[in-house]
């Protein structure tokens, strides 16, 4: 059955300003409760995992699996968010996804107060696991909303300010990445260290924002307007990939993730291992990326309106060579040299290869999202946008698994930052074919021009 193009819903300029905040909000509350869980889980899952007799290395496995669990349910479940917010609407899987957020990180709060003292038996040392995994099994499913979140934004922003729009999700998930750890840090002090406080933290701001979303939050998508459709989970994705131009902006931003997320998954490796740094000053390192991309996200907004989105990807992605690559060269010169990493120069150096590293993912993200939304007909904005964010949660899987691999194949640690860079090679080669075919005239399936 043919897809039916239908025109978004009319938005009054109130009722758009209401929805980007609420997005703001969801989208910067996930990625909040993300980061006050973070830090701590390893810790917090360590004990019970000891009890079940496990060796170190199956209890790092299970803390891996712990932390893949959220990404892995975001790539499953953000194309069917979106296909469904085409479908009901926005409104009300915009609401479920903050009441899920409540629930799951509630019991994730109940899953780390099973009785430790003095040893947990093996019965309840697995029942806490067990609620732990479930906790973030359903923290993933309820934060796979990006997609329609982004969907939110094409709904209330034109063409021409769609980038500018996209980017409030990236100084969202800078502002969360930063303030999560710094909020687990002083509520745990809050609560005098109850193990159970920072998943009530989460579940409280959780909270705060579905109040906020029910009361402000008016659709912006009519129910039904997707029409129906008749092919698999599979066929939809393969028919969303088929789009022009679309498949090749989903490889593109699956493959800078897969780079970036090396970066991620190593960085409090690679700062203990070249500069000695422990646990609080990792904790002011990881402070420092959240607020360079919160930083960038708020610097691209008024970029994006004197230049065009492919140039601003192909920015982004110079700069993520250029700080991965300066990352590679400080780890090697370390190895060659020990000594180098007392040097004051040398940190210096790193923070500002890690800074322009975060400053090209900042202007990689909301770029790609935008060319792509510009690129989908307006019946499937939901849909489209879910399987870009479902291809990057499968980059936020893979990524860390191969840097984390990448990391000890080699005593200078620089492997994961050189294959990272030659990813991002062929992430050039892709754009620059991408952006003559765009010039060549591709016009988005709703009517758009990208021009």
């Amino acid at each position: 059955m043919p897809e039916q193009s239908t025109s978004p819903v009319a938005i009054s300029p109130a009722t758009g300003r209401a929805a980007l905040l609420v997005i703001f909000l969801t989208v910067f509350i996930d990625l909040l409760g993300f980061g006050i869980v973070l830090p701590v889980m390893p810790r917090q899952a360590e004990p019970y995992l000891v009890a079940l007799g496990l060796s170190p290395l199956a209890i790092g496995a299970v803390i891996g699996v712990l932390f893949s669990t959220f990404s892995l349910m975001q790539f499953l479940f953000s194309p069917l968010w979106g296909r469904l917010s085409d479908r009901v609407g926005r409104r009300p899987l915009l609401l479920l996804s903050l009441a899920g957020s409540v629930v799951f990180y509630a019991l994730y709060a109940v899953a780390v107060t099973v009785p430790t003292d003095p040893v947990p038996s093996r019965e309840r040392a697995a029942l806490a696991i067990g609620l732990m995994l479930l906790s973030r099994i359903g923290a993933g499913i309820a934060g796979a909303s990006v997609g329609t979140a982004a969907a939110v934004i094409a709904d209330c922003t034109t063409p021409q300010n769609r980038a500018r729009g996209m980017a409030l999700i990236g100084i969202a998930f800078g502002g969360g990445f930063t303030l999560g750890p710094l909020i687990a840090y002083f509520g745990l002090a809050l609560f005098r260290q109850q193990p159970w406080g920072v998943g009530a933290i989460a579940s409280a701001l959780s909270l705060v924002a579905l109040l906020i979303a029910i009361a402000v939050f008016r659709e912006t998508r009519p129910a039904g307007a997707a029409g129906e459709r008749r092919r698999s989970g599979l066929g939809r994705m393969a028919s969303v990939l088929a789009m022009p131009a679309v498949g090749s902006l989903v490889l593109v931003y699956f493959l800078s993730i897969v780079a970036f997320a090396n970066f991620e998954a190593t960085l409090a490796r690679l700062t203990e291992s070249a500069f000695g740094m422990n646990d609080n000053d990792n904790f002011l390192v990881f402070a420092f990326i959240g607020l360079m991309l919160l930083l960038a996200g708020g610097a691209y907004r008024p970029l994006a309106k004197r230049f065009p989105e492919q140039r601003m990807l192909a920015a982004g992605i110079g700069l993520l060579i250029v700080g991965l690559g300066l990352l590679g060269l400080i780890a090697w010169w370390v190895y060659r040299d020990p000594a180098a990493g007392s040097s004051r120069g040398l940190m210096v150096l790193f923070y500002v290869a890690a800074a322009v590293a975060v400053t090209g993912f900042a202007c990689v993200n909301p770029s790609v999202s935008a060319l792509i939304s510009r690129q989908a007909d307006a019946a499937r904005q939901g849909e489209v946008l879910g399987v870009n964010q479902s291809f990057a949660s499968l980059g936020r899987i893979i990524g860390p698994f191969c840097g984390s691999f990448l990391f000890g194949l080699h005593p200078s640690h620089v492997l994961p930052f050189v294959v990272a860079v030659a990813v991002l090679v062929v992430v050039a080669f892709l754009a620059v074919r991408l952006r003559a075919s765009v010039s060549a005239g591709d016009t988005p399936a709703g009517g758009a021009s990208l021009h």
